[in-house]
């Protein structure tokens, strides 16, 4: 067996045997799920309704208010312009009412568009506001169109709702969010690769820290090849991660297993809708589902899970690399933050490119361009995989990415080889450099 082998074993049983690995591995997927049911019923509980009062003195916009509390339960609407206004304000500064609507007088219907005012001891949220405006708007223009001898009748039927539907050059139907799906696949992979590279990366650096702290590094490397060493601690760790996150799978399945078996009946609001409207939603949902699952698989599958697993590969290993030679340079993981950020920085634009521009422009120059580059390649060119790419993209990018990783993996075992053996001092960029010469 050679000696990388032997190393890849050690990293692979010791990551695996960590007490805290095995906790982490069966714990999460409940923790997880825990946080998910947590939310769940947080979003289940009803807010507390909060008291609007309504001071009309033009008494025309009251009644629009309060036809909304039959299907408002955030906020209850009361008609109290027959109230003094400053018992009213009383009420908002002792807290017995929630916010004060004050609607004045005004000669002209027009003047009333910046006289209106909402008091409150707390400030309103965005979508109280627009909704109050978008009331009086609308009554301020109803009003307006019956003072100009208008027929509202008439100009709400002349009104048009335009519904575009989509469809390919060959004839058949397209789905609208398409994209959105497209990217929500992509975004997935390359989220998970970025999770993956960002928690298994600093596991070999903080190995890597950990053996030269006690010192243990002096007598490994008395037999084995710093270049091995850092490849064994590399690909160990991986396997250590691939596991755990197969692992993760299986639980996941079953407990989506579980949850479906044991809360299948249906509770939810649709066990309140009569049947033959239900027969007739689920036959129309059951024909758009299809339509979408059809559309599915007509993505380039393949080209997806062939380039997720050979992304994974060359950009966990690009990484990698860079940690192990961080981990070689400091003394300790407080050392190694002005390293880290520009490893990091990659990273976080790849996602920032991916979401802001390739949703919006698969193909446009930003896209192809960082999909091209080996730092951020592997998150953007996933992303751009389920819009299809040409081939030879593809290949550029894969072949970039490889190349970048020999060159990195080079330079890196350079930094390994001398950092590995330096202690008690505070490793700088100008001297990091100067270990690439050695």
């Amino acid at each position: 067996m050679s000696i990388i082998s032997l190393i890849i074993k050690r990293e692979f049983i010791s990551k695996v045997r960590n007490k805290s690995f095995v906790v982490m591995t069966f714990l999460s997927p409940l923790l997880f799920v825990g946080i998910a049911a947590f939310i769940g019923y947080l979003s289940s509980m009803k807010a507390e309704t909060k008291r609007i009062a309504i001071h009309d003195e033009t008494g025309l916009f009251a009644s629009q208010f309060t036809k909304q509390n039959a299907k408002n339960i955030e906020f209850r609407y009361l008609d109290l312009s027959k109230v003094p206004l400053q018992s009213l304000k009383d009420s908002i500064a002792k807290e017995r009412l929630d916010g004060l609507l004050l609607i004045p007088k005004a000669d002209k219907i027009k003047d009333l568009e910046s006289k209106i005012e909402f008091i409150s001891n707390n400030s309103p949220s965005i979508s109280f506001i627009e909704n109050t405006q978008n009331t009086i708007a609308d009554e301020i223009t109803r009003i307006n169109f019956q003072e100009a001898n208008l027929d509202t009748l008439a100009i709400k039927n002349a009104q048009a709702n335009v519904n575009i539907h989509l469809a390919k050059a060959s004839g058949e139907e397209s789905l609208k969010g398409l994209n959105e799906i497209k990217i929500a696949i992509g975004g997935s992979f390359g989220y998970l690769i970025m999770m993956f590279i960002v928690i298994y990366g600093n596991m070999v650096m903080r190995s890597v820290i950990e053996e030269k702290t006690n010192r243990i590094i002096e007598i490994i490397i008395s037999s084995v090849k710093p270049f091995q060493l850092m490849m064994g601690k590399i690909i160990g760790t991986s396997l250590a991660g691939l596991l755990q996150f197969l692992i993760w799978a299986v639980i996941g399945f079953a407990l989506m297993f579980a949850a479906s078996a044991f809360f299948g009946v249906n509770v939810g609001p649709t066990a309140k809708i009569p049947p033959e409207l239900m027969a007739t939603a689920q036959k129309e949902f059951v024909g758009t589902a299809q339509m979408y699952i059809n559309e599915l698989w007509s993505l380039p599958i393949g080209s997806i899970l062939i380039g997720f697993v050979i992304y994974f590969i060359g950009g966990y290993f690009l990484y990698s690399s860079f940690y192990a030679a961080i981990g070689a340079a400091v003394d300790n993981q407080t050392d190694s933050q002005q390293f880290l950020l520009p490893i990091i920085m990659p990273l976080i634009l790849s996602v920032y490119i991916g979401f802001f521009t390739v949703v919006n422009d698969p193909h446009g120059t930003i896209a192809v361009v960082f999909s091209m580059i080996p730092l951020t390649s592997p998150i953007v060119m996933l992303m751009r995989l389920p819009f299809g790419v040409p081939w030879w993209q593809i290949l550029i990018s894969v072949t970039l990415l490889f190349a970048s990783f020999f060159a990195v993996v080079w330079f890196a075992a350079k930094i390994y080889r001398v950092g590995i053996l330096m202690y008690g001092k505070k490793p700088t960029w100008k001297e990091l450099y100067r270990w690439l010469k050695y």
